[in-house]
């Protein structure tokens, strides 16, 4: 494991399937050769077969309680009902074994060696492409305290969040970041977003060899993507606004360090992630069942579009949400209830 005092890369994961972003995170850091410790907080809902697999790659698995914000009216606006559990990020602020860290959201990838952040200061973070003046909570440079923890969670009871999630709240509570020191302005190539990719084209062809850390937002995630284990190639599901260089870099680390260590047996994700997102059922077993003579079955991934499209209101009413489907599903559910 890598040693370098008592500072630390943390992530987090709520559920299985974040736990597969979390462990292409950490072999990305492994691989640019990052110096830190690299610490992951995990919930209850995460399984047992899975926590295995992160204890193997990072240097501390850290148990935290679930946070909710249970603001589902502003994060319908963003049409992200999920992003309710990204208070439990705060837990990181409690994370006191270390001096100073770097938190990193598990659906990012660390393309350069990007150690020298932590000569940055607590609060440093950089801008987010849809409102600058805000920043984008996916990375940010802190120093673990618990009466910042303590602090956080009363402003969050008092004063909220006005997006539902973390970053609505870390950025009310940080609310001189925009102001007070340029020195917090981490540059956008620490935090390189997907807006970029069609809001700015020419810049982002024109830096794109700078980029050190890649974020893919959005509520489809890398591991979604259609994979051809044949051809080793990844193709990037219309309007997700993920760049297909960076999806394949994310694959590559997937395919050669994380998909051979996953059980073949855990066919469906740990019921209890259900609770905190939508159902990926089987595909955490399918994709460590991948390979030539076993693709994955699309109907899982499938299934979870179409639960994130209902969620945000767009409803295939002249196809799979047609009416007599989901009568027929009613049916069907009340005839197992009563033959119980």
């Amino acid at each position: 494991m890598a040693e370098s005092g008592n500072e630390a890369f943390v992530t987090l994961a709520t559920n299985d399937t974040y736990v597969l972003g979390s462990l292409v995170l950490a072999e990305s850091l492994r691989r640019v050769g990052t110096q830190k410790k690299l610490v992951v907080m995990v919930t209850n809902e995460i399984s047992e077969t899975l926590k295995h697999n992160l204890h193997t790659v990072f240097d501390d698995v850290h148990v935290v309680d679930l946070l909710s914000s249970e603001d589902f009216k502003n994060l319908q606006l963003l049409g992200r009902p999920d992003l309710h559990v990204t208070f439990t990020k705060l837990h990181c602020w409690n994370l006191t074994q270390y001096s100073k860290c770097v938190f990193l959201d598990a659906d990012t990838l660390v393309i350069q060696n990007v150690d020298e952040l932590f000569d940055k200061e607590e609060f440093s973070a950089a801008p987010d492409p849809g409102w600058p003046d805000c920043f984008n909570s996916g990375v940010f440079v802190f120093k673990p305290n618990v009466d910042t923890y303590k602090s956080l969670l009363q402003f969050a009871a008092t004063e909220g969040t006005f997006d539902g999630g973390d970053q609505g709240l870390l950025n009310r509570y940080f609310n001189d970041w925009p102001t007070k020191d340029i020195k917090t302005h981490l540059p956008f190539v620490y935090n390189v977003v997907s807006q970029a990719f069609y809001s700015y084209l020419p810049a982002f062809k024109q830096f794109k060899q700078n980029v050190k850390i890649v974020h893919f937002i959005g509520a489809v995630k890398p591991w979604q993507h259609p994979y051809n284990y044949a051809s080793g190639v990844v193709t990037p599901l219309p309007d997700s606004g993920h760049d297909a260089e960076f999806l394949q870099h994310w694959w590559n680390i997937f395919i050669d360090s994380v998909q051979p260590t996953l059980n073949p047996a855990a066919h469906t994700d740990s019921p209890q992630c259900l609770k905190s997102e939508p159902p990926t059922e089987g595909l955490i077993g399918q994709l460590a069942s991948l390979g030539v003579d076993n693709p994955v079955d699309r109907s899982a991934m499938d299934s979870f579009h179409r639960r994130m499209a209902w969620e945000q209101g767009q409803i295939d009413y002249m196809g799979e949400d047609r009416f007599e489907n989901i009568q027929r599903k009613l049916d069907d559910a009340k005839m197992k209830k009563n033959n119980k």
